[in-house]
């Protein structure tokens, strides 16, 4: 996502309507994507958003490695994750400075657990585990924390 809305085009052909909007899209977020690493964000609101682009995965697993920076009221999504609104730079440094060498796996819920197929027959703490696995994204979500970060206000 982050990709084409830096602008690379996508490997398929586009209509004249896809193309407008392709545009539309890149404008809206232009503050929110830079190809060299993520974006914090604070808006008018006060409201901080970090925008990995990462995917669902990938955010689960960094609000979970990030507890402490985190909003813990969010639902996560494919791009962006909310913060702290209190949030600083020296706050993110020193949140950030080893992260990448202590990611956890994301929290999982009664409500998901009680989906999981044959969660009846194994110990709760393995039901928990083996969802907590299946969720998280380490790789995606190591490689974002060590990307650079740039801070801008809205």
């Amino acid at each position: 996502m982050r990709d084409v809305l830096i602008g690379a085009d996508p490997k398929v052909a586009l209509t004249a309507r896809a193309t407008t909007r392709l545009t539309a899209l890149r404008e809206d977020a232009a503050a929110t994507v830079h190809s060299g690493g993520s974006v914090v964000v604070r808006d008018r609101e006060g409201e901080v958003r970090w925008w990995t682009w990462a995917g669902f995965r990938a955010n689960a697993t960094l609000i979970a490695t990030l507890s402490d920076l985190a909003d813990p009221t969010q639902r996560y999504d494919d791009a962006s994750i909310r913060l702290r609104a209190d949030l600083d730079r020296e706050m993110w440094r020193v949140a950030t400075a080893d992260a990448d060498q202590r990611i956890c796996l994301p929290d999982v819920t009664e409500k998901a657990l009680a989906g999981l197929k044959f969660s009846a027959s194994l110990p709760p703490r393995l039901a928990a585990a083996t969802l907590a696995v299946r969720l998280a994204d380490v790789e995606v979500a190591a490689a974002v924390l060590k990307e650079p970060v740039r801070f801008a206000y809205l």
